[in-house]
């Protein structure tokens, strides 16, 4: 993140907005894929466009995630919606027009073994056949973007100048202001209860506080989806997980300004937070799945560890605090993005496992052409939640997570 808890930016609660009797369409879930695929749906006025949050905007996973943005990715349908968001990110100031805080200081994945550097060489590949301006680098160039680093543990590092990270609060306001103005509904505190079905189609969502007669629902719910998605017979194999970020708050010296640098073998991560800290992050292997989002330190003594082998100046810094949030867990560790075959006109677009930030302004834009039934501009056939169900042949195992 671009900032810490104390300056990321507050979300306007646009109560007390009117729950309508009907809409055109019904989007569950206000964090940055819902609102990303509301403001696309209000450009393209494509009709009445009612947003369901239930509790308030980025109120769940995209309160706190990491804010990374790239296109650094071992499957050519990731590195995909990776470009065409980072252009979007890019031009976010003009359209839907917002600061989003955008640090395009690359990410530097550090690769500490041949066959780590083998995947990251095959998907470099693949990248550059894209577009992606990614490259092998050695240890020692890999120390001179990251000071941190030490050279000695690493065999080589994959890095992308064009990829950074943003606020993704920010881009959540961003899309939803503008949704708004383009003539959108945004209710918030608003959770959905049940989803009325008949004869093979969507007919009504219903809340505590009334209900929406709708022809089309897109569940964009996060953590959540698996229940959403549920309420309509529709299964979403999402499965929540607690992932944590800490801060160091001020340092002294000032931190170097740093690509967002991870190590591939321990999902360490870090960078700067603002300009006078760091933020710090590590994928505990030993969090189970559940709904909690309560901050706790006991990640850090694997990190802790992590960064002595990796980058040793790391190992003993302060930590002032920090956030827990979830990703939305799919078994193959890619998003779930399509229509249900029963009931019609059920859309979905979640289950990102850490990615739905960068992939949101993408994601909008397939949404809202899958939505008007337009082609879209890539195919997201191989995304759709059947390919889990035993009858379909692909899922599709991303390399370059954390």
């Amino acid at each position: 993140m671009a900032h810490s808890t104390a300056s990321a930016p507050s979300l306007p609660d646009p109560q007390p907005a009117p729950l309508p009797v009907s809409a055109d369409v019904v989007i569950i879930g206000g964090g940055v894929i819902g609102a990303s695929i509301a403001f696309h749906l209000a450009e393209a006025d494509a009709g009445r466009v009612l947003l369901l949050e239930r509790d308030l905007p980025a109120g769940g996973s995209s309160g706190k995630p990491l804010g990374g943005v790239r296109a650094q990715f071992s499957d050519p349908l990731n590195i995909r919606l990776g470009l065409r968001s980072l252009d979007a990110w890019r031009d976010f100031a003009r359209r839907p027009g917002a600061d989003i805080g955008l640090q395009t200081v690359g990410y530097l994945f550090l690769l500490g073994d041949e066959t780590a550097r083998d995947t990251f060489a095959a998907g470099i590949e693949l990248q550059n056949a894209h577009g992606v301006p990614s490259r092998l680098i050695t240890p020692h160039a890999a120390r001179d973007l990251c000071p941190y680093v030490d050279p000695g543990t690493l065999v080589a590092a994959a890095f992308s100048p064009t990829d950074g990270y943003a606020t993704p609060k920010a881009a959540v306001t961003g899309y939803l202001r503008a949704a708004r103005r383009l003539g959108a509904t945004v209710r918030t505190r608003c959770p959905v209860i049940a989803i009325d079905t008949a004869d093979g189609s969507v007919q009504a969502v219903r809340t505590p506080h009334g209900t929406v007669r709708t022809r089309t629902v897109i569940c964009c719910a996060g953590a959540w989806s698996g229940e959403v998605g549920a309420l309509a017979g529709v299964a979403l194999p999402v499965t929540p997980l607690r992932r944590q970020i800490a801060f160091t708050g001020p340092l002294r010296p000032r931190p170097p300004r740093i690509p967002f640098t991870l190590d591939y073998a321990s999902t360490l991560y870090f960078h700067n937070d603002g300009a006078d800290g760091l933020l710090l992050g590590l994928s505990d292997p030993a969090q189970p799945p559940g709904y909690d989002r309560e901050f706790s330190r006991e990640w850090l003594a694997p990190f802790r560890a992590a960064a002595a082998r990796r980058a040793p100046a790391l190992a003993g810094l302060p930590v002032t605090g920090g956030w827990a949030g979830l990703y939305e867990m799919t078994p193959d560790r890619n998003a779930l993005i399509g229509e249900a075959p029963h009931p019609g006109r059920f859309l979905y677009a979640t289950g990102f496992s850490g990615h739905g930030f960068l992939q949101a302004p993408a994601v909008g834009e397939l949404v809202r052409d899958l939505y008007l039934r337009r082609e879209p501009f890539l195919d997201i056939g191989p995304l759709a939640a059947t390919r889990f169900d035993g009858r379909h042949a692909a899922t599709r195992p991303e390399a370059h997570i954390i």
